[in-house]
């Protein structure tokens, strides 16, 4: 197309366009999407079965050796050993009487209690067949409470003694047996983050199948927490309690550890409960001294337990630690001086953490019914 001139005001020539169109405004449409998107939150992994171990069978309670009786023509001897339960630990002198009547001497080479009586003496019934006389005492065993908890890790004992004369003076002496009876695991998981709480057989090797234990038995326990799609994790157990139905803000209860990852068990009742040494960071075991409550008699509880996930990397420290009490606190992960504060306060933990705690989630966790039972004397 040619260009025609024209003279301006100045008096230069100017080209001048004909025929020129001008071009359209670009419109912009929104974009819009004709299928729906397909990405979703991940799914959670699938849940493992339980890992029991290939031959296992609850350990059939044996009666404890511990009491014997020599029956004379006018008086009894009874001679019960101080570690009356057979569980290693010796009872208390004052907590085991005759009828009522106190122990008469003690042998402290054999670690034997000594009681001796007439035959109408600490609290014995007569008993006549048309063969026999019979007299019958009681050995009782009541232990001392363990200071203000409402637990006790071993439980009443009575055990019947017979002396028994034949009219024509045979004498022969019997220690009759108490009798025992025994029960069943629960775990628990959160959102994204999931948890498991589960008694495991003496070996830590597999889930234990039943949870019914004597009395004097350790009872342990592993808490972990699945990676899933998170950076490596740590598992804290903040606070334990023991309850007698699932509740754990019912009464009587026992709580047995707490201020932040404290086991108080050992420092309180002079048992042997324990965190393990921590081998892994997602994973924690202790194990804990069967009891029961004083007032209950069916020997059942459910242990609930607050448990937090932390990342790998956060310090062990006063709100991050696992401590148990031995001649003095120890921590999991051998880092003793963050369990200073267990006979103090370690202060509390609020819902928000300030940066740098590590903590991500927390989460109660359940294990139940679990039954302790009395252990038998012969």
């Amino acid at each position: 197309m040619a260009a025609q001139w024209k003279w301006n005001q100045f008096g230069n020539q100017a080209p001048q366009k004909t025929g020129v169109k001008k071009p359209a405004d670009n419109l912009q449409e929104k974009q819009s999407f004709h299928e729906p998107l397909s990405w979703r939150f991940p799914m959670p992994p699938p849940e493992d079965e339980p890992h029991y171990p290939p031959e296992f069978e609850l350990k059939v309670p044996t009666a404890a050796d511990s009491v014997s009786a020599v029956c004379g023509e006018r008086s009894v001897r009874v001679e019960a050993k101080k570690d009356l339960l057979g569980i290693g630990k010796p009872v208390l002198t004052s907590d085991v009487t005759l009828g009522g009547c106190p122990a008469t001497g003690e042998d402290a080479g054999t670690q034997v209690l000594i009681f001796e009586s007439e035959l109408h003496g600490c609290g014995s019934q007569l008993m006549m067949t048309e063969d026999w006389f019979i007299y019958a005492f009681t050995l009782h065993y009541t232990p001392t409470p363990l200071g203000n908890a409402q637990i006790v890790q071993t439980g009443d004992v009575s055990v019947s003694i017979q002396c028994q004369y034949q009219r024509k003076h045979d004498v022969s002496s019997d220690v009759f047996k108490p009798t025992w009876t025994p029960f069943s695991d629960t775990k628990a998981s959160e959102e994204n983050l999931y948890f498991d709480f589960r008694i495991m057989t003496d070996d830590w090797q597999f889930s234990r199948p039943s949870s019914a234990f004597l009395l004097g038995d350790m009872m342990k326990f592993e808490v972990s927490v699945k990676q899933f799609h998170h950076a490596p994790l740590r598992v804290m157990v903040d606070n334990c309690v023991a309850t007698v139905v699932p509740n754990m803000d019912t009464v009587p209860r026992y709580s047995f550890l707490g201020n932040n990852g404290c086991l108080f068990d050992s420092q309180l009742t002079g048992s042997s409960s324990q965190f393990l040494p921590r081998s892994q960071d997602d994973r924690l075991q202790f194990e804990l001294e069967a009891f029961r409550f004083q007032q209950d008699h069916s020997g059942m509880m459910y242990i609930t337990c607050s448990v937090r996930a932390t990342a790998a990397s956060a310090a062990v420290d006063a709100t991050n630690k696992a401590c148990s009490f031995s001649n003095g606190w120890r921590e999991a992960s051998g880092r003793h001086d963050a369990c200073t504060c267990c006979d103090t306060d370690c202060g509390a933990r609020g819902q928000s953490q300030p940066p740098g705690t590590g903590t991500l989630w927390q989460h109660e966790s359940a294990v139940g019914p679990i039954k302790v039972e009395d252990r038998l004397l012969r």
